[in-house]
């Protein structure tokens, strides 16, 4: 007996055994998905070693290099390996390392890490769920490009990895390895581990917990980061064909481990810790975004008393609070409402003042103008009047004196007789 289980023995085959074959032959028809960030300065290889990691040619547009701000583009694809289909997400950061002001530029990475965590919390949120055919973005594994500078982490580098540690598992590689020697790669991997440990950055560590692949983990946590070449050229070297960079001096081969460490990192990242990595970020990760955000909405699990609290009493609480939140907010309206009447009230009464004042003003202006209207046309009457007058004594003196006129004359002509 095991904490009140009690173990019995079977008398005979009962058919259970067959569990794991069951969840087996159940995961290979749904398929399986995994989602890589690429993130990394502009020319670095990004593209190039995801398409030798999976030995494909995969789409890559063009980008400009000019954005005002780093952008993210995901594509998916579906591969097919024997009888396993792999839906693989791959999201490349656009222009990172790019701009003058690089203060930001890990916030869109931030944003779109959270809003695939956002989009899954919803999805386990509805009432009708259907997480099974839902099509997860979550991001599985964050591949960091390091410049090859032989010095030091840049700023941005320790600034972004902080901000998304928490967020993802970060497996940092050196980009383009080929370009320092080997004692400065050496050296400079020193360099990296010693800086992220002081600014207390967390990289995803390979699991030591599993007895099957615990040494071959441990043994490579110690190559951290890895210093990686790219290529899908091949190059004849006696009488086989690598994939290989050919250089004047040489050639560097991708899959040859005393040349760079690109089958430690396939074998690290696809063969033998990709289910860990989903787990990780479904147990880890995602479970911390989950638990921040419910805390954000108001759920608890242990009450102000230190008392488990259900589901149900955190509904409650929070429906209550809410409701009381909302009478508030609609006092507070009612309030600015009344206030803002109350306000426009003033305004037209003190508006309807100025204009009784106004029409009074105008009112007392047209009863002068009237009254010196009227003065005028008195005046104007008066002055016709004694036009009129003058114009008739005017007349009378012009009849006169053509009547006296004649009278005149006859003397005259009386006289000279």
């Amino acid at each position: 007996q095991n904490d009140g289980c009690h173990t019995v023995s079977l008398s005979g085959h009962v058919g259970f055994s067959s569990l794991p074959d069951q969840l087996v032959k159940k995961s290979i028809e749904q398929g399986f998905c995994f989602n890589i960030l690429c993130i990394g300065e502009t020319g670095i290889g990004k593209s190039t070693l995801i398409n030798s990691l999976f030995n494909t040619s995969f789409d890559d547009p063009v980008s400009t290099h000019f954005l005002p701000n780093v952008g993210l583009r995901a594509q998916t694809y579906e591969l097919q390996e024997s009888n396993v289909l792999l839906k693989l997400t791959i999201v490349n950061t656009v222009g990172f390392g790019d701009q003058i002001n690089k203060e930001d530029s890990y916030q869109p990475i931030v944003d779109y890490i959270d809003a695939q965590f956002e989009a899954y919390l919803q999805e386990e949120l509805k009432i009708k769920r259907s997480l099974f055919s839902y099509r997860d973005t979550r991001i599985h594994v964050c591949l960091y490009f390091i410049s090859p500078t032989g010095h030091s982490l840049k700023t941005l580098d320790l600034l972004t990895m902080k901000s998304l540690d928490s967020k993802v598992n970060i497996i940092p590689i050196i980009g383009k390895a080929d370009s320092i020697s080997k004692t400065q790669l050496q050296k400079f991997k020193s360099k990296i581990m010693s800086e992220l440990v002081s600014n207390g950055i967390h990289i995803y560590q390979f699991p030591a917990d599993d007895e099957a692949v615990s040494e071959i983990n441990t043994m490579m946590n110690g190559h951290l980061p890895f210093a990686v070449v790219g290529s899908t050229e091949e190059v004849k070297i006696g009488n086989r064909m690598v994939r290989a960079r050919q250089y004047p001096w040489g050639v560097v081969e991708v899959e040859n481990e005393n040349h760079c460490d690109f089958v430690k990192l396939r074998e690290m990242l696809i063969c033998t810790n990709m289910e860990d990595l989903r787990e990780q970020t479904h147990a880890q990760h995602y479970e911390l975004y989950r638990r921040c955000r419910l805390e954000e909405m108001g759920f608890r699990d242990i009450g102000p008393e230190n008392k488990p609290v259900s589901l149900q009493e955190s509904y409650e609480a929070k429906r209550h609070e809410f409701y009381f939140e909302l009478q508030r907010k609609e006092e507070e309206l009612r309030q600015q409402f009344v206030q803002r009447v109350k306000e426009k009230e003033a305004i037209l009464k003190e508006s309807e003042q100025q204009m009784q004042s106004k029409f009074e003003q105008l009112m007392l202006m047209h009863q002068e103008a009237k009254l010196e209207l009227g003065k005028k046309k008195k005046v104007l009457e008066d002055q016709i009047a004694m036009f009129i007058e003058k114009k008739a004594n005017a007349e009378l003196l012009q009849s006169q004196a053509s009547v006296s006129t004649p009278v005149v004359s006859l003397k005259r002509d009386k006289d000279r007789k």
